[in-house]
């Protein structure tokens, strides 16, 4: 999108500039007066580091510097999510007034999108105080969150994860409208799996999130005459506004590292594909339980015809299961890409799909709380700051949110599930 790239391939822009003279730069970006394009992005943060190494990459001169904004200690937020909530809060007349000149200068503001982890101090403190922020001012605009979820095997940098996790699950359930959720678990099997990668560095798993979201946006950026907007795409996938926890697959990956291995696709290879759990960034077994919803993001050279079939075949030979209480199938959406980066594959594929073994990441993450708060252990910090000063009532809420969400998703399975929460 940058001014740089639209000079490297005027060849293949003249060839095809009939097919994309109608894409979408202004969503994700506006043109400054000297026409180069600067993205609608804030990049915030609680400390310098990763914004400094931004400052001092090839992307320095990209985003608008008044919308880079570090905290004036700089002392991050120490892995704990009640700092980092804190930290936001006194400063939060700043944040607001960058999203408010940056909501003012859309000409037809549709949403936010925000991403962060929600492990750490700063993306699940300082990312919740901002998701409550936008749902107070913004209350009609969709919210919809890229949320890197902990992996929940061996030693955590980060000993309080399951605290941050909780009090953060409670801020995505009330204040997000969605969130597309990956975790590092996945991120770290389909590298060693699938790109044969042992060790990625920060970078290789940073470039298979943003495969995704990119590929996720894609109806928007090119539209078509469906899944142009983002409240048409999600009104899709979110039947019950509390099951509003997306799951994302993704065929095939590449890596610039991996030995390049170029294998022939089709539209049914890359849709049955998109169903197998190794290729999806969620660890969770999709096996068990069932969608409630699922749209696949079909790129490349791709005839119409092959997806009905394709269609057909994954219905004949019963390899998705559905919910039981409502109107149900696979939709597709066939997107274009952009025509400057080269796509070794004639066809991938991308699937947003909202399933009910969603739950057993949050149940993990319930379970790694429940253990800690038995035992009171590594609450000092918490009780430190202003939130916690009267006791742990935050705690007690996060938890029974997450829990019916949790019982909210079981229930879904279930063919009387449209009678669910009546009798209460």
């Amino acid at each position: 999108a940058s001014s740089s790239s639209s000079s490297s391939s005027s060849s293949a822009f003249s060839s095809s500039s009939a097919h994309y003279a109608n894409d979408r730069k202004d969503i994700f970006f506006y043109q400054a007066d000297d026409d180069h394009y600067v993205p609608r992005a804030l990049l915030l943060d609680l400390e310098p580091r990763v914004i400094h190494g931004i400052k001092q990459s090839d992307q320095a001169n990209l985003y608008n510097p008044e919308n880079v904004w570090v905290h004036r200690e700089g002392n991050g937020a120490g892995n704990n999510w009640a700092k980092g909530f804190q930290l936001a809060q006194e400063v939060s007349e700043d944040i607001l007034d960058m999203i408010s000149r940056e909501a003012d200068g859309s000409d037809s503001l549709e949403g936010f999108y925000l991403c962060h982890s929600i492990s750490g101090g700063t993306g699940s403190g300082m990312g919740s105080h901002v998701l409550e922020q936008l749902a107070d001012h913004f209350p009609k605009k969709v919210v919809q969150t890229y949320s890197v979820f902990p992996s929940h095997e061996g030693h955590s940098d980060v000993i309080v994860q399951p605290y941050n996790a909780m009090l953060t699950l409670k801020r995505l359930i009330l204040n997000a409208d969605s969130v597309v959720v990956v975790d590092n678990k996945a991120l770290d099997r389909i590298s060693g799996e699938k790109l044969r990668i042992p060790n990625p560095t920060f970078e290789e798993t940073n470039a298979l999130i943003s495969t995704v979201m990119a590929a996720s946006t894609s109806t928007l950026r090119f539209p078509s005459y469906m899944n142009n907007d983002l409240v048409g795409m999600l009104s899709s996938l979110i039947p019950t506004p509390r099951c509003h926890f997306l799951t994302t697959g993704y065929t095939p990956f590449t890596s610039e590292r991996q030995t390049q291995t170029v294998r022939k696709t089709s539209v049914l290879n890359v849709m049955k594909r998109l169903l197998d759990p190794k290729n999806i960034l969620v660890s969770a077994n999709t096996r068990k339980g069932c969608f409630l919803s699922m749209l696949d993001v079909i790129q490349g050279d791709v005839d119409p015809t092959h997806v009905h079939k394709s269609l057909q075949t994954i219905r004949d030979q019963h390899l998705v299961r559905f919910i039981p209480w409502g109107p149900t199938g696979i939709q597709v959406a066939l997107a274009r890409s952009s025509p400057y980066i080269k796509n070794t594959h004639r066809v991938s594929g991308l699937m947003l799909a909202n399933h009910t073994s969603i739950r057993s990441l949050f149940e993990r993450t319930a379970k790694e709380y429940s253990r800690m708060i038995q035992r009171r252990v590594y609450l000092q910090n918490f009780e430190r700051e202003p939130l916690f000063a009267d006791g742990l009532d935050e705690f007690h809420d996060s938890n029974e949110v997450v829990q019916a969400m949790i019982a909210e998703y079981k229930a879904c399975e279930q063919p009387d599930f449209l009678s669910y929460g009546l009798d209460e």
